[in-house]
């Protein structure tokens, strides 16, 4: 892939720029345009918020190909995003923090292309996250997101922060992270015969919650974030799967074999 042009990263200003796109990581639509940048790239899009220096939103399609793939290692090569017009945080901004520098698209999520691997450790794709979160609970829903891409074929996903107004906010860095009192993420299986949605909403600490009990409504994740999601469903639908909260349903869908841990 290095001897590839790299493809380009799309800034969207309004829903007429999705058609300059060449990504499908909109396709189920834009969570809210009310950002202060939109970026799309081939691993995923983002909603950049200067004020909290995170995004509010990040989506993108994964399929079961891409999760088989093992083209890229995890790189590692945290950084800066170009990309951001008011620059984003920097990974200085974490450093002695106590915080770790949060994925919301996950690196494992990029193991298809050298591009999204590297690109998915822009500081743009990252949040603060208390490290017995980020590395329990959270690295569990990932890991079941990826077994529900494998079961399902392919399936939309979207990741971010929930501030909650009534607590005071953290900050880190010189930058003035704000840390996220929660995490959701939500789910659609756009299966033409038998589509199925899901959320899940997780507070930014240590856990030792089933996953089945953080499963929410993605109704439930809208009314806590004010973000739209799945807007290019049909209206009825959308309707209906957003109301929607089956967690045994997912789970049928995983291969038995993703679903055994390897003992090595």
């Amino acid at each position: 892939e290095n001897s590839i042009a790299l493809q380009p990263t799309v800034t969207i200003k309004n829903s007429g720029d999705l058609s300059k796109t060449p990504f499908d990581n909109l396709k189920m639509g834009v969570p809210s345009f009310k950002c202060d940048v939109i970026i799309d790239r081939i691993g995923y899009a983002l909603g950049y918020s200067e004020k909290y220096e995170q995004p509010l939103w990040v989506t993108y399609k994964l399929t079961a190909d891409e999760v088989k793939s093992k083209k890229a290692r995890r790189s590692d090569d945290f950084r800066s995003d170009p990309d951001i017009p008011t620059d984003s945080a920097t990974p200085e901004d974490y450093k002695n923090s106590y915080f770790d520098r949060g994925h919301l698209a996950p690196a494992a999520d990029m193991s298809f292309s050298l591009q999204a691997m590297s690109e998915s450790f822009y500081m743009s794709n990252m949040s603060p996250q208390r490290p017995e979160f980020n590395r329990g609970i959270w690295k569990k829903l990932e890991e079941k997101v990826r077994d529900y891409a494998a079961g399902c074929g392919e399936i939309y996903v979207v990741s971010g922060p929930i501030f909650d107004p009534k607590t005071p906010s953290i900050t880190i860095g010189a930058n003035k992270i704000t840390v996220p009192d929660k995490y959701f993420k939500v789910l659609l299986d756009p299966n033409t015969v038998k589509p199925k949605a899901i959320g899940f909403v997780i507070d930014n600490r240590a856990s030792k919650q089933p996953l089945s009990q953080c499963a929410v409504t993605v109704d439930a994740v809208e009314a806590m974030t004010g973000l739209d999601f799945f807007s290019e469903l049909d209206y009825f639908d959308e309707r209906n799967l957003e109301s929607q909260c089956n967690f045994a349903q997912w789970e049928s869908s995983v291969p038995r074999r993703s679903s055994r841990r390897s003992k090595k």
